[in-house]
């Protein structure tokens, strides 16, 4: 597919790295230390504009306190999440909600879209209330729009996200056990209307049983297309 310029990187797991045009990076759900899907060269980063995180759970939201303070990034998620990292001591953080719109680094125009999921924040004194599970949908200067669901079921309203924002790509959880499998992809990348499909959050585990296979399978003459991406390969 023609990502119009913009580098799309997997990083293993859920975590993406988007290089836009300008040189702006932008992260979602960066899991790099200790997620096992990770590249060794991608566990640090060169350069972080902006983090979009779809939950709390910690396979989301990773490494994000670090990076904040070595690159100073702009951080995006729901309200709860943005007051727990406030209160780390965690700048640059905007706090938003489902159906809300801001513009990111590199003129991204990122709105909050529902996730059917729980999202709780790890802690030494157990899990703590993170908001709602959510999705991100990036709107980028090049022309380029970006669904990123988070970890989820497929739901009807995915229809209604295909409606308002027409997504190119998406990103969607394929692993099963905690989120929708491949069957439930294929679905929802019907419903999204998307012209192309990454498959994310499978393999890493071996509970996450889902293969971008079977998606391909379920996905047979729809015209969509199903990109296995390689983790720290930028996609072309």
């Amino acid at each position: 597919m023609d990502l119009q310029g913009v580098e799309l990187t997997w990083l293993g797991h859920a975590a993406f790295r988007l290089r836009l045009g300008d040189g702006t990076v932008l992260l979602i759900d960066p899991w790099l230390d200790g997620n096992p899907a990770c590249p060794d060269a991608e566990k640090e980063q060169e350069r972080v504009d902006a983090i979009f995180l779809t939950h709390g759970h910690f396979d989301h939201f990773g490494d994000t306190p670090a990076i904040a303070a070595k690159h100073q990034p702009q951080i995006f998620a729901i309200h709860e999440i943005a007051v727990y990292l406030e209160a780390l001591g965690v700048a640059n953080v905007v706090g938003s909600n489902k159906g809300g719109t801001i513009v990111g680094p590199g003129d991204v125009a990122a709105t909050m879209v529902d996730a059917v999921h729980s999202s709780g924040l790890s802690s030494d004194d157990g899990i703590l209330p993170g908001g709602e599970a959510a999705g991100w949908v990036l709107a980028l200067a090049e022309g380029l729009t970006v669904y990123h669901a988070g970890d989820t079921a497929v739901f009807g309203d995915m229809a209604l996200i295909g409606e308002l924002w027409s997504p190119d790509v998406a990103l969607l959880p394929i692993g099963g056990h905690f989120t929708m499998g491949p069957d439930h992809a294929a679905r929802a990348a019907q419903m999204l209307g998307v012209s192309a499909v990454i498959p994310i959050h499978y393999g890493t585990f071996p509970i996450l049983a889902g293969t971008p296979a079977d998606l391909f399978a379920a996905l047979e003459g729809t015209g969509i297309e199903v990109i296995e991406a390689e983790a720290g390969v930028p996609i072309s």
